[in-house]
């Protein structure tokens, strides 16, 4: 399977979703419409509502109104990546500018909100009672992970389950929520549900740690975002932890110092360091690590293109360069 063939087995979903995502957005306030329209063209992977098409077809389900849950999973993405940015001041996501480099923090929080009370307005639209009790419990962790994260911000002293959790809350948690919620729509028995659930935390780990790694290995062209950027918002990521507890002294002194004080003036000597500590190595084994034992999740599916088009997005999550 070629590396964009997972996309292709629901090409047609992919763009029925795409128009409900844009008739979702309408509003009669044009700031909003012209916010939400711009991070939501931005592009992006889209793989969140990619994993509820996949799940919900490997399961067999039919039904049209997949396309609704998956495009509500991705409203609520958005609108985690519009307060993430005011949060973090980033000036730049996928390739451009970010709205709040646009048009300031306020309206990109307002209208984040508005992407979060439009996604709960789509859950009420599909009727499911276990979809809703699946999202609205995820979007608490999600905000939770995020204010842990927030919390360690410039601690030096973050440690490798601490990262972990904060990873499974902010970005593993809606992974497993668009697994989860795609099995629970198509009425999927227990052992697959579980299964998918299981399937979506795993995989989400995995492409959260090789996101982390690219922050010191990557590209910032291929990228779209700064590299770096982890380091000058002295987040503890575990290529810095890995480094801080094998490295040398002097190692883990010059990674200690970088992410107490923030900013990037020692980029790439700490690149360099963390390089020679192992800890690229280190976090690139553990991602595939987990992307494998997401993959063995799978085994309770029908066999199939879609199911196929699971496993090849698990290692696209682990192989890709940005």
């Amino acid at each position: 399977m070629q590396p964009q063939a997972f996309y292709r087995v629901v090409a047609d979903d992919f763009t029925a979703v795409d128009g409900i995502i844009r008739q979702q957005v309408v509003s009669r306030v044009p700031l909003v419409e012209k916010i939400g329209d711009y991070i939501i063209s931005a592009g992006g992977k889209r793989l969140r509502p990619l994993l509820v098409l996949l799940s919900g077809r490997a399961l067999g389900y039919q039904a049209d109104d997949l396309r609704l849950l998956a495009a509500t999973i991705e409203f609520l993405h958005t609108a985690t990546l519009l307060h993430d940015d005011v949060v973090d001041m980033s000036d730049m996501r996928r390739g451009r500018s970010t709205a709040n480099a646009q048009w300031g923090n306020a309206p990109s929080v307002l209208v984040g909100d508005f992407l979060y009370s439009r996604s709960f307005e789509m859950m009420v639209e599909l009727g499911s009672m276990p979809v809703m009790k699946i999202l609205s419990h995820a979007t608490r962790v999600i905000a939770e992970g995020e204010v842990l994260q927030l919390s360690k911000v410039r601690d030096a002293s973050t440690t490798e389950e601490t990262y972990m959790e904060v990873i499974r809350g902010k970005t593993a948690m809606l992974f497993e929520a668009s697994t989860h919620s795609a099995a629970a729509l198509a009425g999927a028995n227990e052992a697959q549900r579980e299964a998918l659930r299981t399937f979506g935390d795993h995989l989400g780990i995995a492409f959260q740690l090789v996101d982390d790694l690219l922050d010191y290995k990557g590209d910032a062209a291929e990228l779209g975002k700064n590299v770096g950027d982890d380091l000058a918002e002295g987040k503890p990521t575990l290529p810095l932890i890995y480094t801080m507890r094998e490295g040398t002294e002097e190692q883990a002194a010059l990674v200690r110092r970088a992410i107490q004080k923030g900013g990037i003036e020692d980029l790439e000597s700490i690149r360099a360091a963390v390089d020679a500590a192992g800890s690229l190595e280190y976090t690139a084994q553990l991602a595939r690590d987990y992307a494998e034992r997401a993959i063995a999740c799978l085994d309770v599916l029908p066999a199939g293109e879609y199911r196929d088009a699971l496993v090849e997005l698990s290692r696209f999550a682990v192989a890709r360069t940005h």
